[in-house]
């Protein structure tokens, strides 16, 4: 079997938390742009917090990833930089589509991309997977963290139409079916990348494990090469807004327009403020996007733990982990009041999809540990 399965939900629902928290900090930084405090958090996700981590958890971490194979290195890095894609374009279809039908076609398609195509790759879903009986159970789990992701998108749904006309208005200006649909399946295709960059680790996983690192902390030189592709993909973005913006002066105090308004292509607006006065409060600033951006590296550190207690069919952390954000996600929405004016109609069906989620996380954990 290999570790403790019960263990590795633990620690995707820790995973899971950790990525449903991470933007509270962000709304709290003022009189910055996105792109400036999406790359200043973006370095502490992925820069910063993994190579400390790698060299604190991991013995050799510099020895391993120089003695692995360049395609290795390369395929990793590159499943990273489409992944960065998957999340630049999730927010353009929030834009288009509203949270609760972007959310079911984008995460759905990310969940079963992610962790069904690399077990078909590598041949292992029809010989292994529904061949046995462990594996079979842990297929139904998969189903029905799918069915669990509908279902919460449905109640987001009823939701919206709670909501009086204007504000649905407000809240999808924008609304475009045809353009959103194809986003949304960009996005969720390319966000699975990441499932398949870490498999495509599995050689420096080896070679770590070979050095000496204890089980739980193999995975963490890999999220190193995965996260080094997700900065380039972001930070080439970001670049590009801030010449656009000319928002570089905000990181040295200065203030200009472009921190008022929602930047373009971008739904993350919360930090648009009226210009009351002077300059950004940067020691506040740099310390939130610190917070958040250590809050969003601890999603895939505690990923790379539970997916060392998973056994055989490790490929199964990644419905783990998109069905504990989501869980998170939700219990956010209900204790920031997003779902208090929601009938009680509705409310019940958030938290059947909830119990789906909670129930899929469980049948997954069983069915890895019978194999």
């Amino acid at each position: 079997m290999g570790g403790n399965p019960l263990f590795g939900v633990f620690f995707h629902w820790l995973g899971g938390l950790s990525s449903a928290s991470f933007y509270v900090p962000y709304k709290k930084v003022r009189l910055w742009s996105w792109e400036i405090f999406w790359l200043t958090g973006g370095v502490f996700s992925w820069i910063f917090a993994p190579w400390i981590a790698a060299f604190i958890g991991t013995e050799n971490v510099l020895g391993v990833l120089s003695g692995a194979p360049a395609s290795t290195l390369q395929w990793c890095y590159f499943f990273g930089a489409l992944w960065g894609f998957g999340g630049l374009t999730f927010g353009l279809t929030m834009r288009y589509l509203g949270v609760s039908l972007g959310m079911a076609v984008a995460l759905g398609l990310t969940t079963a991309f992610g962790t069904l195509v690399p077990p078909i790759f590598a041949g292992e879903f029809v010989d292994t997977l529904l061949a046995e009986t462990g594996g079979q159970i842990v297929f139904l789990g998969i189903l029905l963290t799918l069915v669990g992701i509908v279902v919460v998108a449905m109640a987001g749904h009823a939701k919206e139409k709670e909501v009086p006309q204007e504000e649905r208005v407000k809240t999808i200006a924008e609304f475009d079916y045809r353009k959103g649909i194809m986003v949304a399946i960009f996005s969720g295709i390319m966000s699975s990348c990441f499932a398949y960059g870490l498999a495509a680790g599995e050689p420096i996983r080896q070679a770590s494990l070979a050095a000496g690192t204890g089980t739980l902390w193999q995975g963490l030189p890999v999220l190193c090469v995965v996260l080094a592709g997700g900065f380039t993909t972001n930070f080439i973005w970001c670049t590009v807004m801030i010449v656009r913006n000319k928002s570089a002066g905000q990181w040295i105090g200065r203030q200009n327009a472009s921190a008022l308004v929602p930047p373009s292509g971008s739904v993350l607006g919360e930090n648009s403020v009226p210009p009351a006065q002077s300059k950004p409060p940067l020691l506040l600033n740099y310390g939130l996007c610190a917070i958040a951006g250590t809050l969003w590296y601890l999603q895939f550190f505690f990923y790379t733990m539970g997916e060392s207690q998973m056994g055989r069919f490790g490929f199964s952390s990644w419905t783990l982990h998109m069905a504990s954000i989501i869980i998170f996600s939700t219990l956010w929405g209900f204790s920031l009041g997003e779902w208090r004016a929601s009938s009680s109609k509705t409310k019940r069906l958030v938290w059947l999809g909830i119990a789906l989620l909670v129930g899929s996380t469980g049948i997954i954990g069983y069915g890895n540990y019978l194999s």
